[in-house]
């Protein structure tokens, strides 16, 4: 295969996971997209969900959403790609109010964002008034501005417990919410949110996991089912999964998550057999790199989120962060 020197360079990173043949295909839009990013001054954000030829080819910042919104403060990009779901290119500009977000394909939605309205969590304080509202980053703008303040899957013990209350309402994950429940003494009033790709795991494929594959470490993520966090040997976010693997390397591992979570970290960790229960994000998927390119060439698609809202969302974002 006939390669420019930075994809045959980019190659040698994602080889592990990628044919040759499925590489000379990526390659031109790669060479592409790299050109774009320098002549528009932009970066690429890639959730860790995102496939091996984004994440490690094109993308500059990898990690889990808030992440992803957070180093992008730090840059002096004017233009924000954002490759992964909506909410998350939100995140992105209530954190970047003056950079140009752009997301590559407007139906890059999620199952558990859509799960919850702001109408909904105005309702819910009705009911409980007075008990504080934490929300998951895993939801709209709208959903946001209407919290006491946000979590990640990573704090959200930290962010119930910080708040020196008996009874928090948790939004809109009822699995992380009753797997923070299982840590804590703060009563958690849940919300019958799912991920259409974390509920599709159960205890009983644990099982089978483990009697198929002897000696296999589970790493489960906290949207999971409790069940399933509660068979396996630990359960984290996407970057505490990440930093489990590269610290303890285990021979063998699974991920209780997207699939190509495994992929992306299998990369890094070419010495670790990895075992994959395919479940796959179709929101996700959606993001390809002939839609990078073509979000840099056209400018589209342009996230933009109404003042007033964003000015209350972004509000629930800054207090998590302040939360150390």
């Amino acid at each position: 295969m006939s390669l420019s020197p930075q994809s045959a360079q980019l190659y040698e990173k994602v080889k592990s996971v990628i044919l040759p043949a499925e590489w000379s295909e990526f390659a031109p839009d790669v060479d592409a997209i790299l050109a774009l990013k320098r002549e528009r001054n932009a970066v690429i954000l890639a959730h860790n969900y995102q496939t091996p030829e984004i994440f490690h080819g094109v993308a500059d910042i990898v990690g889990d959403s808030l992440a992803l919104a957070r180093e992008a403060m730090k840059t002096d990009a004017e233009v924000i790609v954002l490759a992964g779901v909506h909410f998350m290119a939100e995140t992105a500009k209530l954190l970047n109010p003056g950079r140009t977000v752009l997301i590559p394909d407007l139906r890059a939605g999620c199952s558990l964002a859509a799960s919850i309205t702001a109408a909904d969590v105005r309702l819910l304080r009705q009911r409980w008034p007075g008990v504080p509202i934490v929300t998951y980053v895993n939801t709209s703008a709208a959903v946001k501005a209407e919290s006491d303040i946000c979590c990640t899957s990573g704090n959200a013990k930290k962010i119930v417990e910080s708040l020196g209350v008996p009874k928090v309402i948790m939004l809109p994950d009822e699995y992380l919410a009753q797997n923070i429940a299982a840590e804590t003494k703060v009563e958690i009033v849940t919300w019958a949110g799912h991920c259409e790709v974390h509920e599709r795991f159960s205890a009983a494929d644990v099982r089978q996991l483990r009697i198929g594959h002897p000696g296999i470490v589970v790493l489960a993520h906290p949207e999971c089912p409790p069940e399933v966090v509660a068979e396996a040997d630990f359960a984290g976010s996407t970057a505490a999964m990440a930093d489990y693997v590269s610290r303890e390397k285990p021979g063998r591992v699974v991920l209780m998550t997207e699939c190509s979570m495994s992929d992306n970290i299998a990369a890094l960790n070419p010495g670790i057999d990895f075992v994959r229960p395919c479940n796959l994000c179709p929101h996700m998927k959606r993001i390809t790199l002939p839609k990078i390119r073509r979000a840099l060439e056209t400018m589209r698609h342009e996230v933009t989120i109404d003042p007033a809202v964003a000015t209350a969302a972004r509000r629930a974002v800054e207090r998590m962060l302040a939360i150390r």
